[in-house]
């Protein structure tokens, strides 16, 4: 038995939000006569109490962010170690493997598996793993034992570049940590193959958030004509033409990530159906726009247009814009799908500012279908930010 947690106090009242099932601790929340912050090193484990010494569970420290401490735990005295992690990984394997059949998810979701700061990507033998503060970065040995342990992946790729670090002022680091990583694996989602860049690609090379979504496109799209925009490497493009779209073509501002919609198109032999468009999506919509381009479905699934809760504001017009462009390139009938991956952008908030795009371009949309985040994605009941993805599939009247 290793010694006793060190205790840390909480001001009177500010224990209300996490016994309603919160983890996040913020700085002005702590005792800090009884708790200095400075007594604490980034991934101490301590034991969260409150005023009056009753234990509300166990979290790591982050002593220098504003979110200065994350739970991992609800019960008392209980360490951030080798054998606590080995426990969640294999609760989130569990998790996965009952609801998909094919070794292809996002296999770690942060906080909603009670690992605060860590996302695993698994493409079959290989992993993709994100360490998004210094806490959870302490910590890297033991997950990678565990990862070797539970899983005996090929390899292991540490993706440490993410936004979230480099707010927190922490180095990015990409290195393989495990085995050997190709630049480029082959992964399967709802039946299609795609070849995703985990060294060169975004975030961990592929976004399996949207894979729900993307398989209903299987309704809509047979004998269409199809847009995506922001496509990336084509996970919503290359589908469509997959599920049978007669052509599709792809918009993205990166070269990069349009050769990997050539390839994409080739690896499932859909390259006769699918073209490419290199651009800003409003400047390359509003081109297509004033050469009397039209198609029978539109794909909007855009960065995070608002990244903090200050530019609500603004990110709704952004929003409202983009639309009121993918609007005026659908043929009337058509399906707009429109997406966000902003957190701070409510669902209500979304469609609004569709039905403010349709009201100025003079037409009328109906929401038809909705879509989420998927089941490798779990939204914990009381973190609404673990709940960000929203896909709106509305008809053009």
């Amino acid at each position: 038995m290793g010694s006793p947690l060190a205790d840390l106090y909480l001001n009177k009242g500010a224990d209300r939000r996490l016994r309603g099932g919160h983890l996040w601790v913020y700085s002005n929340e702590v005792d800090s006569k009884r708790s200095a912050l400075s007594q604490f090193r980034p991934g101490d484990s301590v034991n969260v109490v409150d005023a009056a010494g009753r234990s509300l569970g166990c979290a790591y420290m982050e002593p220098q962010s504003l979110i200065c401490a994350r739970i991992y735990s609800h019960q008392s005295q209980c360490p951030f170690d080798g054998d606590l992690i080995d426990t969640h990984i294999a609760r989130a394997l569990a998790a996965r493997e009952a609801s998909f059949d094919q070794p292809y998810y996002r296999l770690v979701y942060g906080d909603s598996d009670l690992l605060p700061g860590l996302v695993i990507d698994r493409f079959g033998d290989y992993l993709v793993m994100q360490l998004n503060n210094s806490g959870i970065e302490r910590y890297e040995n033991d997950i990678v034992t565990s990862l070797v342990s539970q899983l005996a992946p090929s390899g292991i790729l540490l993706r440490a570049d993410s936004r979230a670090r480099r707010e927190l002022k922490l180095a990015d680091r990409i290195e393989v940590v495990h085995g050997e990583v190709p630049a480029t694996v082959e992964l399967e989602e709802n039946s299609v193959r795609f070849l995703a860049p985990l060294w060169d690609g975004q975030k961990t090379g592929w976004f399996y958030d949207h894979r729900m979504s993307r398989a209903r496109l299987a309704s809509y799209v047979s004998g269409k004509s199809v847009l995506d925009v922001y496509s990336y490497i084509g996970g919503w493009g290359i589908q469509a033409a997959a599920f049978g779209a007669t052509d599709v073509c792809c918009v993205d501002s990166s070269a990069t990530a349009l050769a990997g919609v050539t390839a994409n198109a080739v690896h499932n032999r859909l390259d006769d159906r699918v073209s490419t468009r290199l651009g800003s999506a409003a400047e390359t919509m509003e081109a297509m726009d004033a050469e009397g381009s039209r198609y029978d479905v539109v794909i909007l699934d855009p960065p995070a247009f608002i990244q903090r809760r200050k530019d609500v504001k603004k990110g709704i017009a952004a929003y409202r814009r983009i639309n009121e462009l993918g609007l005026k390139l659908l043929k009337p009938g058509g399906l707009l799908v429109s997406g966000s991956c902003s957190m701070h952008l409510a669902r209500a908030d979304l469609i609004q500012a569709l039905g403010s795009a349709a009201n100025r371009l003079g037409c009328e949309l109906r929401v038809i279908e909705q879509g989420a985040q998927g089941p490798d994605h779990p939204i914990h009941p009381a973190i609404p930010e673990t709940e960000y993805l929203k896909a709106i599939f509305a008809r053009k009247l």
